[in-house]
């Protein structure tokens, strides 16, 4: 097994000229040994995102999983792809400011979820304006939640909040105008 502590102590002081591009090997590697020694039924490809960036959102590599096992990163709403992808980019020392820049993904899961989320957004952002109340969504992940702040930017009479702790934190949509209501964190 590779002794990724040695990557780590590289990573320490990065030289600026370390690119996201040199990032991708390691995963990959990392990736095989965690299938292999998991006895997951699993292949990935990490490629390019082609694709226009409609925002600073976008990822610049995918790590795209299928196999018999790809129902088990899918599960509870992605934990297992959520924790995946966040153990081997801390362990190859992805640098901060590529934090987003590397996505996991399976069957086209993360499009599809950030779709039904931005719909999910609309729908009640519509609903805030129609009656003045504040809005909560169910409890979300961090990059779930920032999909519905992202969502609602664009909006002039409309703010989001986040409020709660832990796995209960979620999105609130507000008017714009305060309306009384406590923001909570």
């Amino acid at each position: 097994m590779k002794d990724w502590s040695s990557m780590d102590s590289q990573n320490a002081s990065p030289s600026p000229a370390q690119r996201l591009e040199n990032y991708l090997a390691p995963v990959e590697s990392l990736l095989k040994q965690i299938i292999q020694q998991g006895g997951f039924a699993l292949s990935f490809t990490i490629h390019a995102v082609h694709e226009e960036a409609s925002d600073l959102e976008t990822p610049e590599f995918v790590a795209d999983f299928a196999g018999a096992d790809a129902d088990l990163l899918l599960e509870r709403n992605g934990a297992l792809l959520d924790a995946l992808e966040h153990v081997v980019l801390k362990a190859v020392g992805l640098r901060e400011e590529y934090l987003g820049k590397i996505s996991f993904d399976c069957n086209d899961w993360r499009r599809q979820r950030a779709e039904e989320l931005k719909l999910t957004a609309q729908i009640a952002a519509g609903r805030v304006v129609e009656t003045g109340a504040p809005f909560a969504l169910s409890p979300m992940s961090p990059r779930e939640r920032r999909i519905i702040h992202l969502a609602i930017r664009d909006w002039p009479n409309l703010r989001t909040a986040s409020e709660g702790t832990g796995a209960d934190r979620r999105v609130v949509i507000l008017p714009a105008a305060p309306t009384g209501y406590a923001r909570r964190r």
